[in-house]
């Protein structure tokens, strides 16, 4: 049986769980896919393939991360873990990087992607 990365697994969630499929919006980088929340048309996920010197790592290699909107103050404690960059391309006070390369448990990145979803989400004005 073939294993799945994990790039493909979050994808394959991400598609069950909210219905959602990928945008691939770039000619230059086809492998770059957005989620978009169906209401609020904003994105809560990026998949990219980013050289790793990019991304402040070691070596030109490519490496697979997952963008997602996330809490302000989860960030800078998120960052002091493996697996988790400032945002690539996005604003760093309020998205974070993830590598997709087995660092991170799925679970983890599940719930992160929740909870990005939600951020997104249209907000219901009280009166």
């Amino acid at each position: 049986m073939q294993q799945h990365s994990q790039r493909e697994r979050i994808t394959q969630r991400i598609e069950a769980v909210y219905g959602i499929l990928p945008e691939y919006l770039w000619l230059d980088s086809p492998e770059s896919a957005v989620f978009r929340h169906p209401a609020s048309r904003k994105w809560f996920g990026i998949t990219m393939r980013v050289a790793k010197c990019r991304l402040g790592l070691a070596g030109d290699a490519p490496a697979d991360v997952l963008n997602v909107k996330c809490d302000p103050i989860l960030i800078g404690s998120l960052r002091r873990e493996p697996g988790f960059l400032p945002a690539y391309h996005m604003n760093k006070n309020t998205w974070i990087s993830i590598l997709l390369d087995e660092t991170v448990p799925d679970a983890r990145i599940e719930f992160l992607l929740d909870l990005s979803y939600e951020l997104v989400a249209p907000r219901i004005k009280k009166r």
